[in-house]
């Protein structure tokens, strides 16, 4: 991939490269994506909405989400919400949604050069559903985690916003958001398996210590990814 400097930032030229055999030439992924994962609460949403507004990113950066809004398979994820629906059918709602949303986002503005940012991603499902999953099916983050394999494409750095989940649940109080995957029981092993994964690809998942003051945790986003993108 050649880089071009263009100020603090870069742009990325699309190039590609061999194959093993040496004979064929696939382009790479051209941009950078960069996904916020942690449990309700944890404050990822607040700090996207900031980093959005601080002028920080290119013009150019695209902010996405999942589940996805206003979309066909979102609107199925969002509804299954308030359904008592069974945790293998949801988990597959979930997979039907991300299929979509790399099909009509991510990719797309991959292949353009831009810098994609997106609240929740595959990490989530691994670690929420492997939980709703755990007494259905063995391994089930294992299990979750090879259904994304040969089709999603894998971030190039996760932020993932540490918080333990009495804190959670009394953010979420205040906020008047209680959902059925707030209950500290359940978050505490969702908690554990975002570390799980986080002990797994150390050098893709950057923690971050949600209790810290929002300036010092957008500071601290920010020189990590003017980091990524200028290395």
């Amino acid at each position: 991939m050649t880089i071009i400097k263009s100020g603090s930032y870069d742009k990325f030229e699309k190039t590609c490269k061999p194959d093993e055999s040496g004979k064929l030439c696939k382009p790479e992924k051209s941009g950078k994506l960069i996904t916020f994962e942690g449990i309700d609460g944890a404050g990822k949403t607040t700090t996207l909405e900031l980093l959005k507004e601080s002028g920080k990113l290119p013009a150019s950066a695209v902010f996405t989400r999942e589940p996805t809004k206003n979309t066909f398979t979102g609107d199925f994820v969002y509804e299954s919400f308030e359904k008592d629906i069974d945790p293998l059918s949801e988990l597959f709602l979930f997979l039907a949604d991300h299929s979509s949303h790399l099909e009509n986002v991510i990719k797309p503005e991959l292949k353009l050069g831009k810098i994609v940012i997106s609240d929740r991603y595959s990490d989530s499902r691994i670690s929420y559903q492997g939980v709703t999953l755990e007494n259905i099916i063995p391994n089930s983050t294992e299990f979750i985690e090879q259904l994304h394999k040969p089709w999603t494409v894998v971030p190039d750095l996760t932020f993932y916003f540490d918080l333990p989940p009495e804190v959670s649940i009394k953010r979420c109080k205040n906020r008047d958001e209680i959902t059925k995957f707030e209950k500290k029981e359940f978050l505490e092993k969702v908690r554990k398996n975002f570390l799980k994964l986080k002990d797994k690809y150390p050098s893709r998942i950057y923690l971050i210590d949600a209790t810290k003051p929002q300036n010092e945790i957008l500071d601290e986003i920010h020189e990590v990814i003017l980091k990524l993108i200028n290395d």
